[in-house]
């Protein structure tokens, strides 16, 4: 997985927002900074974009190096709860822990073996405002951007969504919302995921990314980790329950699945004292915790 610059700055960051209890905080130092009007701009060019040859040319192309570039980075990942898969019958909303750019690669290799040809994933307008190679991925790789405009979120958003349930895809999203780099730990959850989820009727599938460090150097102060994906109890939504039930509901045993996963994968209880473990991967300089 990628390990970027500044690495020991995010950590900082990480440890200041788990003493805070701000656990949907951001905590990356490179994103891109914009004000609102600039990231409505954005999401307004990209769904102008999506209309054109030219994008779905370049689609094809990303879709091409995302499954190939996932297929390459997780050679040695492993998959287990596959079998929970038999209860879906067609879409279903994907979520998953947040703690790489490219750990969406992880869940693509995920959604190939389940014999999808795409991931569609929701991501941060912000993240169309990246450059190079990452920031064509970003643009180009079936994603669709999640916004803090209200039109857009009710209207073409929905719309977007409604697309791709009536394709039978699954659909990647983060309800912990910010990455916060390698973090071993699930972190409370933001509604709205499932509050689509109920509205579509379809259901969710947790999963959890369980991270286990190797011998190998990924960077100076890094080791490379080796991941293992979880696919957990598959939820429904409940025709007899509103919405906003629903999203409740299913937003809560989401977490509490994730929960179970994490301490049965690692072996001890949750909770939210930072250590230096909590980062997969890291080796402290000189043994200090941030």
């Amino acid at each position: 997985m990628m390990v970027a610059e500044r690495r020991d700055e995010v950590i900082r960051n990480i440890q200041q927002a788990v003493l805070d209890g701000d656990f949907n905080r951001k905590v990356e130092v490179n994103d891109p900074d914009m004000t609102a009007e600039e990231k409505i701009q954005i999401v307004r060019a990209h769904l102008a974009a999506r209309k054109t040859t030219a994008f779905r040319a370049k689609t094809v192309i990303a879709r091409t190096l995302a499954n190939t570039l996932s297929a390459w980075l997780n050679r040695d990942m492993e998959l287990r709860g596959m079998e929970h898969l038999e209860k879906i019958p067609g879409a279903a909303m994907l979520t998953c822990n947040h703690f790489n750019p490219l750990d969406n690669t992880v869940v693509r290799c995920f959604a190939r073996k389940a014999g999808k040809r795409r991931l569609p994933v929701i991501s941060q307008e912000t993240n169309l405002a990246m450059e190079g190679p990452l920031g064509f991925l970003m643009n180009y790789a079936d994603i669709t951007p999640i916004s803090s405009n209200p039109h857009y979120m009710q209207r073409d958003f929905f719309e977007i969504l409604s697309g791709l349930v009536a394709k039978g895809e699954f659909i990647l999203i983060y309800p912990e919302q910010e990455m916060w780099f390698n973090y071993r730990k699930p972190r409370p959850f933001k509604r709205g995921t499932y509050y689509y989820a109920a509205k579509l009727g379809i259901p969710v599938i947790p999963c959890f990314v369980e991270m286990r460090e190797t011998d190998r150097m990924a960077a100076p102060g890094f080791r490379q980790v080796r991941c293992i994906l979880h696919v957990l109890e598959p939820l429904f939504p409940d025709p007899a329950l509103s919405i906003k039930e629903n999203s409740i509901r299913m937003c809560r045993r989401d977490f509490e699945l994730k929960k179970e996963a994490y301490e049965a994968a690692y072996g001890k209880a949750l909770d939210y004292t930072f250590e230096p473990w909590d980062i997969a991967g890291w080796i402290p300089d000189g043994g200090d915790e941030a």
